[in-house]
């Protein structure tokens, strides 16, 4: 069964990386180069897909990779919904 048929909400994950600056600051070196990895439905199956590209890239400290709850900000209702599932 779908993650739709257990909650109302459609809860939208993004997971995004790119090099950052520096080390510490979430400030991305080049917007132009950043890596799409996805759109996800539940928090679980975005940060599968996060944590695997994270694995990947454990050997360069500037790259970092990020899920975004995208739901927040296009429905603040839906905010504390994403750990149910």
């Amino acid at each position: 069964m779908s993650d739709r048929h257990h909650d109302p909400h459609q809860l939208l994950h993004l997971v995004i990386g790119g090099e950052l600056k520096t080390v510490g600051v979430n400030e991305f070196r080049d917007l132009t180069r950043l890596d799409y990895v996805g759109a996800y439905p539940s928090y679980a199956a975005a940060f599968v897909a996060w944590k695997a590209k994270a694995q990947a890239t454990v050997d360069n400290a500037l790259m970092r990779y990020f899920i975004i709850h995208a739901h927040r900000l296009l429905d603040p209702e839906t905010d504390g919904h994403e750990h149910q599932h």
